[in-house]
């Protein structure tokens, strides 16, 4: 599997690990809405013209709104799209010391199964809205760490292909922050991933320079900005 799947990693994802929750054709793919809001295509799809136009239509119905990472599609007028960021991509190509990883205390890392379903959806409606969804735990195994009863913090894996794994929702209630639940979280699954013969990746903000330090620090490295948009299509005009 080339790294360059990294510069389209929706596609890929959907054309091989994820292809078995994958909608869509003629060259475009997405995320069912109930388990990750993301769409993506094949190089060539981006310029087919009618046949993408059709294609879209199908996967994105009037009033929903796909997002994007890397090149965006050709569209006609009647969608809109907007460029909301470029986003840091980085990638860990070595393992994270364990000794590096265990300012975390003696709280033990669970697995976040169905049975944690509802503690994993109000954090991350808190510190991380937008992109988790009710299914977003289908995409990967997550993990996280209690304290006091509460889910003080959590990350797991969205996108992959045969070769790579997308770290995501790496996140701490304010509560617990300074803890160092993240590092110790990160390197369970970097470790776990490098094992299997997978390299992780994950994706930045590029102006959130307190976890772009954090994934630094952490042995993560600056594979290339990634530009991230939003697709939707366009309200009718009144008659």
């Amino acid at each position: 599997m080339s790294e360059g799947d990294l510069d389209n990693p929706i596609w890929a994802s959907l054309a091989s690990r994820h292809r078995a929750l994958a909608l869509g054709a003629d060259g475009f793919a997405r995320y069912p809405a109930a388990v990750a809001p993301f769409l993506g295509f094949a190089a060539a799809a981006a310029a087919a013209g009618a046949e993408a136009d059709a294609a879209l239509c199908e996967l994105v119905p009037a009033g929903d709104t796909a997002l994007v990472l890397g090149a965006a599609p050709a569209v006609g007028p009647h969608w809109r799209l907007r460029h909301l960021a470029d986003l840091a991509q980085m990638v860990c190509r070595a393992p994270i010391a364990a000794g590096d990883a265990a300012g975390g205390g003696e709280a033990p890392i669970v697995e976040l199964d169905a049975a944690r379903r509802e503690d994993v959806l109000a954090l991350t409606a808190l510190v991380y809205p937008h992109y988790f969804r009710p299914r977003t735990m289908e995409l990967g195994r997550y993990f996280g760490i209690y304290e006091d009863g509460r889910l003080a913090a959590m990350a797991g894996e969205r996108m992959g292909t045969h070769g790579y794994t997308e770290l995501s929702a790496i996140c701490t209630h304010p509560d617990f922050l300074g803890r160092g639940h993240a590092r110790r979280l990160m390197a369970l699954l970097v470790n776990d991933n490098l094992a299997r013969g997978r390299t992780a990746f994950l994706h930045v903000s590029q102006d959130n320079a307190r976890a772009i330090e954090l994934y630094r620090r952490n042995g993560f490295e600056l594979r290339r900005a990634i530009a991230f948009w939003s697709l939707n299509r366009a309200e009718p005009a009144s008659p």
